[in-house]
C-alpha cells in the first residue's frame, strides 16, 4: 500500500507506504515525484515505513534510477522506519544524493516531520 501526499508550503512530498512496493507502487510514487521537482525548487521527502517488507526488485531500480537522475533537486530526505534495515539503507543512499539524508524511528515521528520541514 502506498499513499502520497504533496505539500507546496515547504516544498514536501510525503510517502506512507507498508507491505512490499511494487511497480504499480511506482506507478503512482514517481509520477507524483516527478511533478513536484518539476514544479518546485528544494525539494523535500518523507518517506514513512509502517510494516514495510521492502521493495520488489523491478520497483527498487526504478527508485535507484529517479534518485540518482535527481540527486540534486531534492534537499532533504527523511526515512521513518522501525527496522535496522532500513537505517542502514538511509545510510547506503547518502553518497547517491546531496541531499540531507536522516533516518529517524517510527517513535520519532514527529521530530521527523519538525525536521523535514524546517
Amino acid at each position: 500500500m502506498v499513499r502520497i501526499e504533496r505539500e507546496k508550503a515547504g516544498n514536501l512530498v510525503s510517502t506512507y507506504v507498508s507491505d512490499k512496493l511494487t511497480k504499480e507502487d511506482y506507478d503512482k510514487i514517481l509520477p507524483a515525484l516527478q511533478q513536484t521537482v518539476n514544479e518546485w525548487d528544494g525539494v523535500r521527502w518523507y518517506f514513512e515505513m509502517r510494516d514495510f517488507s521492502g521493495w520488489e526488485p523491478i520497483a527498487a531500480l526504478r527508485d535507484l534510477k529517479f534518485d540518482i537522475e535527481h540527486a540534486n533537486e531534492l534537499t532533504k530526505i527523511a526515512m521513518v522506519g522501525t527496522q535496522k534495515w532500513q537505517e542502514w539503507l538511509t545510510k547506503a543512499m547518502k553518497p547517491f544524493t546531496s541531499a540531507e539524508v536522516r533516518f529517524f524511528d517510527l517513535l520519532e515521528r514527529e521530530e521527523a516531520l519538525r525536521w523535514i520541514k524546517s
